[in-house]
């Protein structure tokens, strides 16, 4: 292997490079607002197709920099969670948790005949109402979320990007409607696609832009 390209920071740069140039030669400018979004779920997944499925509520990314200044983000799955910049999340004096491992939410989904995933964000609500939700895995989670807006819950962001076959896209056209509906500031991939690795992206986006690392240089990389 040659030195070109192996460095981390100049991977990234060059890879973001590659899908600006790529985007260009398809004819598509993506808003200025959620460009960074775009780019960085295409730079996970390789798949250009995001430009079309993400959907993002009026504001949605702008008021998602906002809430992670100092906020919490809560993710549905542990991967999710590693996947989310610990550096620049300490630096905006923000959190992250996953609760889908902790005892007193198997009980809880046991009892009410729930998933732990819808558990986990009931719970999450009650703790940090105004939390940032980021859901890649569990449909039954969007679910949830949506019930809860209904009886009044305002989470500052939901991101509803769960992969799959089952419940995934009536889960997340729900989910889009109800945020609509009640003026939820929502990010959604609409379709089948997404996963932990996509939310994570998201919220790393949110991240960058609110801490100006979206260049991986201003975030020490090398």
């Amino acid at each position: 292997m040659s030195g070109e390209h192996t460095r981390p920071a100049d991977i990234e740069r060059t890879s973001m490079a590659i899908i600006s140039q790529e985007l260009e030669a398809r004819g598509i400018v993506l808003p200025r607002e959620t460009a960074a979004v775009v780019k960085r779920v295409i730079h996970t997944t390789a798949d250009f197709e995001y430009v079309e499925t993400l959907r993002f509520t009026p504001d949605a990314v702008a008021l998602g920099v906002q809430a992670v200044q100092g906020g919490v983000i809560v993710t549905d799955t542990n991967m999710a969670y590693a996947g989310i910049s610990k550096p620049t999340l300490a630096r905006l004096r923000g959190e992250a948790h996953c609760f889908m491992a902790e005892p007193f939410i198997a009980e809880a989904a046991q009892k009410r005949g729930s998933t732990r995933a819808a558990a986990a964000m009931e719970w999450a609500l009650e703790k940090y109402p105004n939390a940032v939700l980021a859901v890649g895995n569990a449909p039954t989670a969007l679910l949830r979320i949506t019930e809860l807006l209904e009886e009044g819950k305002r989470p500052a962001l939901v991101i509803g990007v769960p992969v799959g076959f089952v419940n995934v896209v009536e889960s997340k056209e729900r989910l889009l409607e109800a945020c609509r509906r009640h003026h939820v500031p929502a990010i959604v991939a609409m379709g089948r696609k997404g996963g932990s690795n996509v939310a994570a992206a998201i919220c790393n986006a949110l991240l960058y832009t609110a801490a100006d690392q979206l260049d991986p240089k201003d975030r020490g990389w090398q």
